[in-house]
């Protein structure tokens, strides 16, 4: 049973070592729950929340040791980062959610929406969650190489949230982790077991750290997944690059999430 509630709520959720930034607009609308890149906030979302307004009840939060608010802790692992939407869905009252990601956050919804077919309302994955093996030794020293380079203006950043509170080898750690994670053999079947409507809206050209056309062979990856399970389609393709998506074509994000809504409502219109 999901419990509403009237107004917005802002606070701070505790869940094992540490306590996540929570923002959310209550209403009797459906709610969805807004999963960030792997080091972006919640406000990223806030042009997609206000072009989608009142018909949705809007569930957002800042990762461990992201934004100004969210602490520290001692795992920054995926696995935590699939355990947190339960625990913010739990202390927020909602059973069942629409799960919107972008980037990471696409993979955690996969991942989130795979083990819990009866919570998962529908699946929104913005330029993420693609099954492509593109982590290899060299990709991985590339990656090690950006976040030292990296980490060494990020915490000039650091006191206004927008970097995160994380070293420079737990940032590359949580990047590799992802790579092993996306590969077609882990994650192929974790796209084919869902049985909820999932929709994609793709970036295109490139995003931090890659180089010529890898992004474009990265998100080809999804051809197999849409092949194989008729849940998944694409929504839209649209010209705006990885880290601009949620900025530049946030219409196109909010018009899945409505299609999802749409596909759910006629669903429940015929178990009735």
């Amino acid at each position: 049973m999901t419990i509403s509630t009237s107004s917005t709520w802002t606070g701070m959720v505790p869940v094992d070592d540490t306590a996540l930034a929570v923002t959310d607009t209550g209403g009797p609308g459906i709610p969805v729950v807004y999963l960030n890149g792997q080091f972006a906030t919640q406000g990223y979302w806030r042009r997609v929340v206000a072009e989608l307004g009142a018909d949705f009840r809007h569930i957002s939060y800042d990762e461990r040791a992201r934004g100004r608010k969210s602490k520290r802790s001692a795992d920054y692992s995926f696995e935590a980062a699939v355990r947190d939407v339960d625990a913010v869905l739990a202390a927020r009252g909602v059973d069942q959610a629409m799960v919107v990601g972008w980037s990471y956050g696409a993979v955690v919804a996969a991942h989130w929406a795979n083990r819990n077919p009866e919570r998962t309302l529908g699946v929104v994955l913005v330029d993420g969650a693609f099954p492509y093996d593109w982590l290899d030794e060299a990709m991985e020293q590339r990656i090690r190489k950006l976040f030292r380079r990296l980490n060494l203006f990020m915490p000039l950043l650091r006191p206004t949230g927008l970097t995160p509170r994380m070293n420079a080898e737990q940032m590359a750690n949580s990047n590799i982790e992802l790579g092993r994670l996306s590969r077609e053999s882990e994650l192929g079947p974790v796209l084919d077991a869902i049985a909820v409507p999932v929709r994609y809206v793709v970036a295109s050209g490139t995003s931090l750290g890659s180089r010529g056309d890898e992004q474009e062979r990265i998100r080809a990856g999804l051809d197999s997944a849409t092949a194989r399970n008729p849940h998944i389609r694409i929504s839209a393709k649209v010209t705006s690059n990885h880290g601009a998506i949620l900025k530049k074509d946030f219409r196109a994000v909010a018009e899945a999430v409505r299609e999802v809504a749409a596909l759910r409502h006629g669903h429940d219109q015929q178990s009735v």
